[in-house]
């Protein structure tokens, strides 16, 4: 297979590298375009090889090479439900999808991918999907890892099936220990289901689609006290900080003593529900690191889609 040259607009952390080196597709360029100084030390630590280009307004087809696969996953702060009036396309950062657009028309590459959030309103799906000229395939990562995360992806790469359900619970991903405790903190309050082992027993053998909620902390329903079971998955990982569980949510940690702790996933267990390699993010702040993770794709979703387009290659 001939070695591609790639350009990811809104790289990240370089995670689209990671998911090609993992589907055994060879790079011949990669060229990322990141502003977030944070994401692109990271990006250089895990990947040296990575050129960097900056931001993707700057970025035109006529100063690269001939492009094989231009990825990106538009930022999605405009789009997606989490976001209270959200503007959708028209929004600043949402809509930095034209310039994909614009790459795409003017790059002509043989393969494209584009995501962005499944959450998004069904007036701007349709305009993406009528642009993009492809319909979306809806993915979840809660079939490769322990964390619900529904994405949509455009792409022309052919022949894409769901992943393989790998039947992954949050315990499987927990480090030893109770860093980040909140000690002092108890359950409150029941979420009106039965209890998080019956739950599991039920099950068991099966993707968990959804979280767990089992209470909550301090009696108030906001999203940073809401409390989950390690026997589902998490919550879907989201970019912004504030408040104890705003990132992750909070999760119920049985200890040997028969007690149980409540607290936050560290930025490993963060990375292993993205389906990256421990402390990826390492040589930044936690703070940058729950960022980078949040806005980054899950890794082994990415390399199952690339995975086709290696087919498609040799077939």
């Amino acid at each position: 297979m001939k070695p591609f040259s790639v350009f990811s607009a809104f790289d990240g952390a370089g995670i689209g590298l990671l998911a090609l080196k993992r589907a055994g597709i060879p790079v011949e360029k990669y060229y990322a375009s990141e502003v977030d100084k944070y994401a692109i030390q990271v990006a250089k630590k895990n990947h040296p090889e990575i050129i960097h280009v900056g931001d993707v307004k700057q970025c035109y087809a006529r100063n690269f090479p001939k492009i094989d696969l231009l990825i990106g996953g538009s930022p999605c702060q405009d789009l997606s439900i989490a976001k209270a009036n959200r503007e959708g396309l028209k929004g600043t950062r949402s809509g930095l999808f034209w310039h994909f657009v614009r790459l795409l028309r003017t790059m002509k590459p043989r393969y494209f991918l584009l995501e962005n959030v499944a959450s998004m309103s069904k007036e701007d799906k349709a305009k993406i999907t009528e642009i993009m000229g492809v319909e979306p395939i809806l993915i979840n990562s809660a079939l490769v890892s322990a964390q619900q995360r529904k994405r949509l992806y455009w792409t022309n790469i052919p022949g894409i099936t769901q992943p393989q359900d790998k039947g992954i619970l949050l315990k499987d991903v927990l480090e030893n220990g109770s860093a980040m405790a909140l000690k002092s903190r108890a359950i409150c309050s029941s979420a009106g289901r039965t209890t998080e082992r019956e739950y599991f027993k039920k099950q068991q053998g099966t993707m968990v689609a959804e979280p767990v909620k089992i209470g909550l902390i301090d009696g108030t329903d906001y999203q940073q006290n809401r409390v989950y079971s390690v026997f589902g998955k998490s919550v879907s990982i989201k970019w912004n900080g504030g408040g104890w569980g705003a990132n992750t949510g909070l999760y119920k940690i049985d200890l040997q003593d028969g007690d149980y702790t409540v607290r936050k996933l560290t930025p490993v267990e963060c990375e292993r529900l993205q389906t990256w390699p421990d402390n990826y993010t390492e040589g930044v702040s936690n703070t940058q690191r729950y960022k980078i993770i949040g806005n980054g794709w899950t890794a082994d979703v990415i390399a199952h889609i690339f995975s086709f387009m290696k087919e498609a290659q040799n077939g």
